[in-house]
C-alpha cells in the first residue's frame, strides 16, 4: 500500500502539555508518509473539506474518523480519539481561564487567608489569581463561579450564639477543610449507644498527651459513625468547634484547637457530642465559645459538663468551699480527668469561688498547653515553661 509505514510510536506515546489540533499531528504524519490529503481523504471515505478542517482543527474527530485513520495508517483509534479529547479540553480550559479572569473579584473574599489554604495543602499555589479562583472552586467542589456564589451565599442554618462574629467565607473554608479531612477517615454507620461508649472512654484520655489522645479519639469516634477531625483555625473564623451530620447515618465533629489548651478543647469536644446526641441532624452547630441564651448551646453545654464532672461530684466538690490545687487534683484523679478541665470549669463560675482564685498562676499551671506542628497539622503537648 503505497505510503505505508509501520505505526510511530512516538505518536502513539504523544502527550503535549499546550494546545495542540490533532489535526497537525494528522498533517505531519501525511507528510512523512508522502500522502496528499486528497489521497488520504478517499482512502478514510471522508471529503477532502472535512479533512481539512479536521487538520485546521475547525472538525472533531469522531471515534468513528478515529478507527478510519487507524485502518488506513495504523495509528490506533484510542491514540485519535485520545488526541481529540485533550485537545477539546484543553481548549476548553483555556476559555474557562478566561471567564474566570473576569470574576477574580471574588478572592478578596478570601484574601485574607488563601495563602493558609496552599499552605496546608488544601489547594495548589498559584501566582495567577484566575488559577487561585479554579483552585478555589476545586477546594469547594462546585463547578463554577456561579455554584461557589449560591454555595457561600446559601442561607445555611447555623445554631450559634448571639455575639457570632465569625467571617462567613473564612467559616465555610473552615468547615470545608473538615469535610475534606473527614472523607480520608472510614466511619462507620451512626450507633448512639456506642458513640456513648466512646465519650466515657475519651473522658480518660483527656489525661493523655494530646497527641497521644487525638488519634484514638478518632478511632472511637469512626467506630461510632463520628468523624472527628482537628483542623487550625482559618483567619477570621473565630470558632472553637462545629458539630453537623455529613450523611444521614455519619456527623462530623470539628475542632479548631482554638486557646491550645486542654479545657477549652475537650469541653469544646464534649459539647459538640452533645449536639450530635440530643440534637437534630439539619442543623449545623458553631461553637464560638461565647455565653449564648440559645436553648440547644446550653444544652450542649449542660452535656459536657456532667459528662466531664458528674453533677453528684461536682456538687459534693463545691460544697467543700475548698478549691485548692491540691484538692483540684485530687477530685481530677478521683475522676481521671485533667485537672485543667476542673480549673476551666472554675473559672467558668469563678463568681461562686470565693475563698481562692481560680485564676492565680498555681491553677492556671493545672492546665495543659499545646502547640501546632506546622509541617503535620496535628496539635502537640507543649513542655511547661
Amino acid at each position: 500500500m503505497r505510503g505505508y509505514t509501520p505505526m510511530n510510536t512516538k505518536i502513539e506515546t504523544f502527550s503535549p502539555d499546550y494546545i495542540i489540533p490533532p489535526g497537525e499531528i494528522l498533517e505531519e504524519t501525511l507528510e512523512a508518509r508522502g500522502i496528499k490529503k486528497k489521497e488520504f481523504a478517499e482512502r478514510c471515505g471522508r471529503t477532502a473539506k472535512m479533512i481539512s478542517e479536521i487538520i485546521a482543527g475547525k472538525a472533531a474527530i469522531t471515534p468513528e474518523t478515529a478507527l478510519q485513520f487507524e485502518r488506513v495508517l495504523g495509528i490506533s483509534a484510542a491514540l485519535w480519539s485520545n488526541l481529540e479529547t485533550k485537545y477539546r479540553l484543553r481548549l476548553a480550559e483555556k476559555e474557562e481561564c478566561e471567564r474566570l479572569e473576569q470574576h477574580t473579584g471574588v478572592l478578596e473574599n478570601f484574601s485574607s487567608f488563601i495563602g493558609q489554604l496552599e499552605k496546608r495543602g488544601f489547594i495548589q499555589k498559584s501566582n495567577s489569581p484566575a488559577q487561585k479562583l479554579a483552585n478555589l472552586i476545586k477546594f469547594f467542589g462546585v463547578g463554577g463561579v456561579e455554584a461557589l456564589d449560591n454555595r457561600l451565599d446559601a442561607a445555611v442554618s447555623f445554631r450559634k450564639t448571639q455575639t457570632f462574629k465569625s467571617d462567613p467565607y473564612a467559616l465555610n473554608t473552615w468547615l470545608r477543610c473538615g469535610e475534606i479531612k473527614a472523607a480520608d477517615i472510614d466511619i462507620a454507620s451512626y450507633d448512639a449507644d456506642k458513640f456513648k461508649k466512646a465519650l466515657y472512654a475519651i473522658r480518660k484520655l483527656t489525661t493523655a498527651k494530646i497527641e497521644d489522645a487525638i488519634p484514638q479519639a478518632v478511632k472511637l469516634c469512626a467506630e461510632a459513625g463520628v468523624a472527628l477531625v482537628v483542623i487550625p483555625e482559618i483567619k477570621g473564623s473565630c470558632v472553637n468547634g462545629a458539630a453537623r451530620w455529613i450523611s444521614k447515618d455519619k456527623a462530623l465533629i470539628q475542632l479548631s484547637g482554638r486557646y491550645l489548651v486542654d479545657d477549652i478543647f475537650w469541653f469544646t469536644f464534649f459539647h459538640e457530642a452533645g449536639h450530635i446526641l440530643l440534637h437534630g441532624k439539619k442543623d449545623v452547630y458553631i461553637d464560638e465559645g461565647e455565653v449564648t441564651n440559645d436553648k440547644q448551646e446550653q444544652e450542649a453545654d449542660t452535656f459536657a459538663q456532667n459528662i466531664l464532672v458528674p453533677k453528684d461530684a461536682w456538687w459534693e466538690f463545691m460544697q467543700m468551699m475548698n478549691w485548692s490545687v491540691d484538692a483540684i487534683q485530687h477530685l481530677a484523679n478521683k475522676l481521671e480527668i485533667a485537672p485543667g478541665i476542673i480549673v476551666g470549669r472554675l473559672q467558668h463560675h469563678e463568681k461562686e469561688v470565693t475563698s481562692v482564685r481560680p485564676n492565680s498562676k498555681a491553677h492556671n499551671a493545672l492546665k495543659s498547653r499545646y502547640k501546632w506542628d506546622e509541617k503535620e497539622q496535628t496539635l502537640l503537648s507543649k513542655e511547661s515553661n
